[in-house]
Formats: structure tokens, C-alpha cells, sequence
């Protein structure tokens, strides 16, 4: 991890945070057909876990708040639903980061993938006590999730460093 060295550095890594965000909420929420929207990466949670792994002096537990309560908002999901469970995923890990030393591909890859399988639990846990309900096609989207997570590594990895 590499920290920028200029204030103007500082300034333009947290533009490119904010944008990428705003990027994938986009993405979170451009229409699909109902079949293909089962396979709908979740954008917006894997581009908050890269930042979570790469710049963990910008991008905290609050930061996590306020991507989980706008993919409320954005997915009228009951209020507060993602926010919990990213903030759950964020807590996670900052307490992972502390035992991993060299954050290489695959680490990143493997902690990602944990990640993901832990906000996607949450998210089914809360919403069989909140509303009775279980989504099974949410596992397409966290398969599919895994399995692009390379990508979005690939993307946002030149302006972590």
C-alpha cells in the first residue's frame, strides 16, 4: 500500500474514490432484463472492498456506512439492510488487514471473495428476520460477483497506487 505524497495527490485519490463509487452505484442500478439481473455482479459492494483493501487511510467503516445506506436508497432495499452488512464487511476487514501482510492478487482475491460471501449472508440473514423473505438467485450474483472480482481489480488497481 503506497500513500500519495502530495496534498494535490491526496485530492485527486479521493476524487477518483468518489467517482468510481458513483460509477458503480450506476451500474448497481442500470436496468436489465429480469434474467440477467439475477446475474448482476454487486458493483457497488466490490468497488467498496477494493478501496477497503487499497486505501484503507481513506476508506473506513463510515465511508461503508454511506455506500450501504445510498444501495439502500438506490435499491429500496429496507433502510439500513446494506448499510449494516457493509459496515460488518468493512469491520472484517480491518480486522483481516492486520494478519495480512503482503496483499498480493491472490490474498486480495481470496479476502475479497470472503468479503462478499459475508455481506451477501448478512444480507439473506436480515432479510428472513426483517421480512420473511429468502432470495436464492442472490447466489448468481455472488458467484458472478467472485468470479468478476479480477476485473475490478484490474480497473482500479492503477489508482491505488
Amino acid at each position: 500500500m503506497s500513500y500519495p505524497d502530495s496534498e494535490n495527490e491526496t485530492v485527486l485519490l479521493i476524487a477518483v474514490i468518489i467517482v468510481s463509487i458513483v460509477v458503480a452505484s450506476s451500474l448497481n442500478v442500470y436496468p436489465l432484463s429480469p434474467s440477467m439481473a439475477t446475474l448482476r455482479p454487486m458493483v457497488m459492494i466490490m468497488v467498496l472492498i477494493f478501496w477497503l483493501l487499497f486505501q484503507p487511510r481513506y476508506v473506513g467503516i463510515f465511508t461503508a456506512f454511506t455506500v450501504g445506506i445510498i444501495a439502500d436508497l438506490l435499491m429500496d432495499t429496507h433502510l439500513g439492510q446494506q448499510a449494516f452488512a457493509a459496515v460488518l464487511v468493512a469491520f472484517v476487514i480491518k480486522v483481516t488487514s492486520i494478519y495480512v501482510r503482503q496483499l498480493n492478487t491472490w490474498s486480495a482475491w481470496l479476502l475479497a471473495s470472503f468479503s462478499l460471501l459475508i455481506f451477501q449472508l448478512t444480507l439473506w440473514i436480515l432479510q428472513m428476520f426483517i421480512q420473511n423473505v429468502f432470495v436464492a438467485q442472490s447466489a448468481l450474483s455472488l458467484v458472478m460477483s467472485i468470479l468478476s472480482w479480477p476485473l475490478v481489480l484490474l480497473v482500479l488497481r492503477k489508482f491505488a497506487r
